[in-house]
């Protein structure tokens, strides 16, 4: 069977209960220097995301696996201020009800505060609306990475009837209506037509632009600031319980897939409805699969989960640390990991400045 970048994946993700000891070696193994200059995500993350800073900067840290988010990335400014207006666009909805920006709240953490959407004609959706800041450090998009890039994941809700309910003609044909919108996409594309193709062209330069730099972490790690005892404390705790393992690189996470419940199965997914890895691959073993989350900004993008299931930090920690580590955490614990999360919240994109 040809290797791709799924089945690469779906290959290396899982790790089985009698393995479990590779989280602590892996673990171990960062600590010892590994960074994410050799680790496989790292290299796919790095290889979607297309050019993000200069050289200098991305070799400033070699032997952490976290590193900072470049300060400036390489995007299209008309294109993607096309796309922000886009973005904000009621019109592209089918009952003209809501946008993208109705399920990424880009006044906050860039996701969705309710643990499914609510689409056009108040349809409820299945899974949590993940955040749109820093996406373009994700390996695929989606929880169940049925999109390969950004272009690709914004015909994903256009044209879901859960969430946009559109179609390909009808998104041309609204904004071939509108003459300011014409007048702009022919500006950046040239020809008297809106396309399709064109909308999503833009749609994914916005959220290339959509990062957030210079969190308290990324100075850390560049030798600009310090971290309070507690914050480098936590930090620590989190490698060596190997949480690192899967949160790693410059999103985070965001750059493999892996199982909820490696040592302890979670048992409250309706399987009718969770959009699993199992749903791209059709393989059994890939149930309850799902792309990392990226942890940047975490804060912020309460509740958490693919199903908004958790609905604070200590209560999600203590979650994953049961299912898919095998341990209990103390209060001290988590106290220390907070700590530290806290220092991935980055500034807010340029381009909504």
């Amino acid at each position: 069977m040809p290797i791709t970048p799924l089945n690469f994946f779906s290959g290396c993700r899982l790790i089985t209960a009698s393995a479990a000891g590779l989280l602590l070696f892996f673990g171990l193994a960062w600590l010892a220097g590994y960074g994410p200059s050799t680790s496989p995500f790292a290299v796919a993350a790095q290889a979607d995301s297309g050019p993000v800073g200069d050289v200098a900067e991305s070799q400033l840290i070699t032997r952490e696996p976290i590193q900072p988010i470049p300060r400036q990335i390489a995007y299209d400014r008309e294109k993607a201020e096309l796309g922000r207006r886009l973005f904000n666009e009621t019109m592209l909805s089918l009952d003209h009800s809501i946008s993208c920006a109705s399920c990424h709240d880009l006044n906050g953490g860039g996701h969705d505060p309710r643990p499914a959407s609510i689409g056009i004609h108040s349809r409820q959706g299945t899974m949590a609306s993940p955040t749109v800041f820093n996406a373009v450090f994700n390996f695929r998009q989606f929880w169940n990475g049925r999109a390969a890039d950004l272009r690709e994941q914004a015909a994903g809700p256009l044209t879901d009837p859960l969430e946009m309910g559109m179609s390909e003609q009808e998104v041309e044909r609204r904004l071939n209506e509108d003459p300011g919108y014409r007048e702009a996409f022919s500006k950046i594309y040239g020809g008297r037509q809106v396309r399709f193709e064109q909308v999503l062209d833009a749609l994914a330069e916005f959220q290339r632009a959509l990062i957030t730099p210079d969190s308290l972490f990324d100075l850390y790690l560049r030798g600009e600031a310090v971290l309070m005892p507690q914050q480098q404390q936590g930090y620590l705790e989190f490698k060596e319980l190997g949480c690192v393992t899967c949160h790693n690189g410059v999103n985070v996470g965001g750059n493999s897939f892996q199982k909820m419940g490696v040592i302890f199965p979670r048992e409250t997914d309706d399987e009718r409805k969770i959009m699993d890895l199992n749903q791209v691959s059709g393989r059994e073993e890939d149930r309850q699969v799902f792309k990392v989350p990226t942890l940047r900004n975490i804060t912020l993008t309460a509740p958490y989960f693919h199903d908004g299931s958790a609905a604070d930090l200590p209560e999600a920690l203590q979650n994953m640390a049961h299912h898919n580590l095998g341990v209990e955490l103390s209060s001290r614990q988590i106290y220390l990991l907070v700590a530290f999360l806290e220092t991935l919240t980055g500034q807010r994109p340029t381009i909504l400045k």
